[in-house]
């Protein structure tokens, strides 16, 4: 039975079985059940194929009632590739275990099977960059809360005094509820009795920002490798990963990149985790597809290392030097069982002392909010554009030089057909000719791989990256709201002022951190984008160089006639 569905992300489709989607489109999906993480459906332009399963929402309506229940399947809600969150490829539910490639087969003896979710159960729907969080209120048995020593926390007020004081936001679908943020800033969520780990912000000329990684590194990944197990049942993609801080490498398949990715994006609620890349149906272990793969995770591992936060984690640091399968498994639960997870993890925050007006805030917010918007539609024009040109350097020129190298090829055929009045120098300099713009066809042909391919990897980083931020943009705004409605209370008389106070304070905390994410997306888009540039242009001089040179020696033969 066919149903109908929303997009929550665009989909470019690279495949002939595959339809392209844009973000908010209806759809119809044939069968609800999804094959290996795809559905089979038809977008609002009539084409019919083949888009993935985490990329849309199945539009359910409850009975007895005009509320509409969007919800995710459950057979589809695996990440992606080019993983982005809540709003671009890659973004999802990757806890569950529907994996639809090879490379994400059963974990077998790495699996303990400590990651499944449960989408049935509202308190772990998708969080704020994507990703299931579990609500702070729920009972989660990976979590183990301490009791709170009396008077241990001003601020923490009990959830029964806070639900009476201040309303909560009654869409439990907001990423400001799922993600634990509206319970941390309302004063809910319990302070633990040690807290091992800890990131600060710092005030720099821009405004807030990370601090800076005490050792900072970078990593390779290399030799993308086909091997096989189960007696060659199974088949997957090994990569060779080597930290520059230990130069000891480990192997590790895309469904270890998968982990870390669902680890990054449950744990870290207020940052940007760039999407990995994107997933395929067919043809995973051809050598293009292998060697797009191995750029785009080259991409996302060198955003990783260069995060201030990111790149400390603990989970992070076992993926990158783990090579012991008994000391992963071991490393693996101690990860999923990690704490400060979601609204736990604003508790590791330390901010500056330095007063910021919260008006003055949401004003650097908004206009961060238009920014990102502007350049996710430029990047997304660029993208497009530069997808049109590569089809033309593999089709359009290349065809179009090889017409007309035929065709001085055949005006040459023609001058040797009277051999009195024949010149053998002038027909072997057309000949020539025609040859050398076949050649400049073939060499449009393979131009991309040098320089369109590099920039269309880069944009697609960025495409995830930019996709977050709405979501994260809107923890500050429930934040904000939350602040706004406490004082009002506390003016009428309906509240302490210093629980007013406390929830400012809070509001502060993911503001900083906002804030912070914020001067780092821009630190690092200045760099990306001046290396992508120059790199893009130095190929381009360096082919249009060797055009000129083809078109020169070909000249040359013309002098002597």
């Amino acid at each position: 039975m066919s149903v109908k569905a929303k997009a929550i992300y665009t989909f470019q489709s690279e495949n002939k079985e595959e339809i392209s989607i844009q973000e908010n489109e209806e759809l119809v999906i044939f069968d609800k059940n999804s094959v290996d993480g795809w559905f089979q459906g038809e977008n609002s332009r009539g084409e019919k194929g083949l888009f993935p399963a985490s990329y849309v929402e199945i539009i359910r309506s409850r009975s007895n009632s005009n509320v509409t229940d969007c919800s995710i399947s459950p057979a589809g809600s695996l990440g992606n590739d080019s993983s982005y969150f809540p709003s671009t490829p890659n973004t999802s539910l990757h806890l569950q275990q529907s994996y639809y490639d090879d490379d994400d087969d059963d974990w077998d003896d790495w699996d303990d099977r400590s990651t499944v979710v449960d989408d049935a159960d509202p308190s772990r729907s998708p969080g704020a960059n994507g990703h299931a969080h579990q609500s702070p209120l729920s009972y989660n048995p990976n979590v183990h809360y301490r009791a709170k020593p009396h008077m241990e926390r001003q601020d923490s007020i009990s959830s029964s005094r806070k639900g009476s004081m201040v309303g909560r936001n009654l869409n439990r679908f907001s990423s400001f509820v799922r993600s634990g943020v509206e319970a941390f800033v309302l004063g809910d969520v319990p302070m633990m009795a040690k807290i091992a780990e800890s990131y600060t912000i710092e005030m720099g000329p821009m405004g807030p920002l990370w601090k800076e990684s005490p050792q900072p590194f970078s990593c390779s990944i290399e030799d993308p490798t086909k091997q096989t197990k189960f007696k060659g049942i199974k088949t997957y993609i090994s990569y060779r990963v080597t930290p520059s801080h230990t130069g000891r490498p480990v192997y590790r398949r895309y469904k270890h990149f998968d982990w870390l990715y669902n680890r990054l994006l449950h744990k870290f609620t207020v940052i940007s985790v760039p999407h990995l890349p994107e997933k395929q149906a067919t043809g995973r272990f051809e050598e293009d597809f292998i060697e797009k793969r191995k750029r785009r995770l080259i991409l996302w591992m060198n955003h990783m290392t260069s995060h201030p936060v990111l790149s400390q984690y603990e989970g992070f640091e076992h993926f990158l030097m783990c090579a012991d399968d008994k000391q992963w498994k071991l490393g693996k639960r101690r990860a999923e069982k990690d704490e400060m997870v979601g609204a736990h993890f604003m508790l590791t925050l330390q901010i500056p002392n330095e007063h910021q007006d919260l008006q003055d805030v949401e004003e650097r917010i908004d206009t961060f909010k238009a920014f990102a918007k502007k350049m996710d539609d430029s990047v997304m024009q660029l993208t497009h554009v530069a997808s049109e040109l590569v089809r033309k350097h593999l089709g359009g020129f290349r065809k179009e030089f090889q017409r007309l190298g035929n065709s001085f090829q055949s005006i040459s055929q023609a001058f040797t057909l009277d051999p009195p009045h024949s010149s053998e120098a002038l027909n072997k300099a057309i000949s020539h000719t025609g040859r050398t713009y076949e050649n400049i066809g073939e060499m449009f042909a393979e131009q991309p791989k040098y320089d369109l391919f590099h920039m269309l990897d880069k944009l697609s980083l960025y495409q995830g990256l930019l996709a977050n931020f709405p979501d994260i943009i809107h923890l500050q705004k429930g934040a904000f709201a939350k602040v706004k409605e406490s004082q009002r209370m506390s003016d009428e008389g309906k509240m302490d002022q210093d629980e007013a106070d406390g929830i400012r304070k809070r509001c502060r905390t993911v503001g900083f951190a906002l804030q912070a994410e914020m001067s780092h997306f821009h630190h690092q888009r200045e760099v990306d984008f001046k290396d992508m540039m120059q790199a893009y242009l130095t190929e381009q001089i360096a082919f249009y160089q060797r055009v000129v040179q083809q078109l020169e020696r070909t000249l040359r033969m013309y002098d002597c006639l």
